[in-house]
């Protein structure tokens, strides 16, 4: 029979061990340790002796587009085509930019890179460009990692 056991230190944490630990272990864990219940879940935290319920925040919009996960080259334009937006469309967003710098290095981007990150400035422009919103470069970008 397997029988877990919680432990805790203030400056490591929780762990679990699944059977009993053999005394020359336990004396080896760092001063301070403690036998400790079962973490009821992983929102919870050891407390003045006890687990408290710590709920994690909401991620916001933004931290949720930063765990997007990264398309490739494929899936962003396939991704595109999808959602009824058609590359020369993307050509000519960036061909309306000003001259200079910025443009040649959207053009670079789009040419070029293997991969895309969904908080890359490059999304954001030609997102914007292509009168998308937000919500429907994420909902594009979630479609589009499947692909």
């Amino acid at each position: 029979m397997t029988l877990e056991k919680g432990f805790f230190h203030p400056g490591l944490g929780y762990w679990q061990a699944i059977d009993d630990v053999p005394t020359e272990i336990l004396t080896g864990y760092p001063y301070g340790t403690i036998e400790v219940p079962l973490r009821p879940s992983a929102e919870h935290r050891y407390v003045d002796g006890a687990w408290v319920h710590v709920p994690q925040p909401v991620p916001t919009p933004e931290e949720l587009r930063e765990r997007m996960p990264v398309l490739t080259a494929r899936q962003l334009r396939l991704g595109l085509v999808a959602e009824g937006r058609f590359l020369v469309q993307v050509d000519a967003a960036i061909n309306v930019m000003p001259e200079g710098a910025e443009k040649e290095a959207v053009k670079i981007e789009w040419e070029y890179a293997t991969s895309f990150r969904r908080k890359h400035p490059l999304i954001a422009t030609i997102g914007k460009e292509l009168g998308l919103s937000d919500a429907q470069i994420d909902n594009l970008w979630l479609a589009a990692a499947d692909l």
